[in-house]
């Protein structure tokens, strides 16, 4: 799959695309919803909590827009408008009762406090509501944020159950982070991530959810990104633990997530789903994964109490081939919660982001990617829209077994870093035979030299 294909830059023809767009989907759909009508898409479960629901609202409402072909800068403005219409009324109606046995868990824990449980279905019964409102507002006046079209990405993403029963992978792609929160400052900001479930999709799938609202709604996100990342990573382990105890889960994931916020690369992490950047060809490493052999990882563990052993590869406690990750309540503390997160200043001579689960990296390595990304763009005479696809059918054929899931984010124009890249080819060749012509060395031995 691949997404971020260019958007149409003309306010005008923006506008005339979003009016369209709207008549449509108020024809088709009326409003109000009553108590009798079926909701126009699923929902999650049937009960959330109070600090779920934002989350779990954008979700819904995302992939309902873009099911109905808005542009998603336009789906995430308006899903942004009517979360926040929504949440500035009184949602104590939809508040449910405790079962029994319930309370009687709530009171063996005094020192936590009770999680207040909303009824799903009569919220999102509301939130629809609330969208028809908003459109029906936009429609007899386009707001100017919702003409004013984004940055435009090219994200390459593709993602394969493989040979396991199941695809517990899931992964974020928000070139739109600013229309979908509301940020109107003078920060570009895109959002992207990949988590890789364990013991079942459900942490994975939450993390996907609720990571990046998380982010956003951190006070200090503008000035200190990488603290609102961290904080995001462990309100969402702390949150997705509390529906786990509720549901009784054992899943986890791990997860990666870069957020770029003007010229600045901010990435964060836990567990072993990894990103890398690549400049002017070259690989740049930008994290370490956290596996229970890093000699750090090991001693926190230990001082824990825990232990970490080899059993076809080093486990955690004989269980977890990873340190830290969101969820995994029977291996907490030693399995941690606590992402780790990095900077970097962008340039603008970088060329691409990738972002991929251990799927991928544990047959891959890092300094194959580019050579791998190149010789795609040149089979593809400069498109890097399916270059996802390969690199997954290539780990693959390298006999990778596990659920694959790559995400690659052009920073430059792929029709550019080829061009460049063909253009240093023959710089390199023309001063390889202007040495050869001053050395006496042969085209044999000149050819060899470049071969090496």
């Amino acid at each position: 799959m691949a997404s971020g294909a260019p958007e149409n830059n003309s306010p005008m023809a923006c506008g005339t695309e979003i009016t369209g767009f709207l008549d449509a989907l108020l024809q088709d759909f009326t409003a109000p919803l009553s108590p009798e009508s079926p909701l126009p898409w699923k929902i999650p479960g049937t009960t959330l909590s109070q600090e779920e629901v934002e989350g779990e609202l954008v979700e819904l409402a995302m992939t309902f827009l873009v099911s109905r072909n808005a542009l998603p800068s336009v789906a995430a403005a308006l899903t942004h408008e009517a979360i926040s219409q929504l949440l500035h009324t009184d949602l104590s109606e939809f508040r449910k009762l405790p079962k029994q046995e319930e309370e009687e868990e709530e009171e063996e824990e005094e020192e936590k406090p009770p999680v207040t449980l909303l009824d799903a279905k009569g919220l999102a019964r509301s939130f629809f509501n609330q969208l028809w409102e908003v459109c029906g507002q936009w429609q007899k006046q386009l707001p100017l944020t919702a003409q004013t079209p984004p940055r435009q990405w090219l994200v390459s993403i593709h993602a394969i159950r493989n040979t396991r029963r199941k695809m517990e992978d899931r992964h974020v792609s928000l070139p739109f982070f600013n229309h979908l929160f509301g940020f109107s400052d003078a920060v570009d900001r895109a959002y992207f991530a990949v988590f890789d479930g364990h013991g079942g999709v459900d942490a994975a799938r939450y993390a996907a959810v609720h990571v990046h609202v998380n982010a956003a709604r951190r006070p200090q996100l503008p000035t200190d990104p990488d603290g609102a990342l961290k904080e995001a990573f462990q309100l969402t382990d702390d949150m997705f633990l509390w529906k786990a105890k509720r549901e009784r889960l054992q899943s986890g994931t791990t997860g990666v997530c870069a957020l770029i916020a003007g010229k600045t690369l901010h990435v964060a992490w836990l567990g072993d789903s990894q990103v890398i950047l690549v400049q002017q060809g070259q690989v740049v490493k930008l994290m370490e994964p956290h596996k229970p052999e890093r000699q750090d990882e090991k001693a926190r563990i230990e001082a824990l109490g825990g232990f970490v052993s080899f059993m076809d590869c080093w486990r955690v406690n004989r269980t977890l081939a990873v340190s830290r990750a969101i969820g995994d309540a029977f291996q907490k503390p030693y399995v941690s919660g606590e992402a780790d997160a990095a900077s970097r200043e962008l340039t603008g001579s970088e060329d691409y982001l990738l972002l991929a689960c251990d799927g991928f990296f544990d047959v891959v390595p890092h300094q194959e990617v580019a050579g791998l990304v190149h010789s795609h763009l040149v089979r593809q005479k400069g498109s890097g829209l399916h270059v996802a696809e390969e690199l997954v059918a290539e780990a693959r054929e390298r006999g990778s077994h596990d659920n694959i899931t790559v995400m690659v984010v052009f920073l430059r124009d792929p029709q550019e870093l080829l061009e460049n890249r063909i253009r240093e080819a023959g710089d390199s060749q023309a001063d390889m035979q202007s040495q050869a012509s001053t050395s006496g060395l042969s085209e044999f031995e000149i050819n060899t030299a470049q071969r090496s």
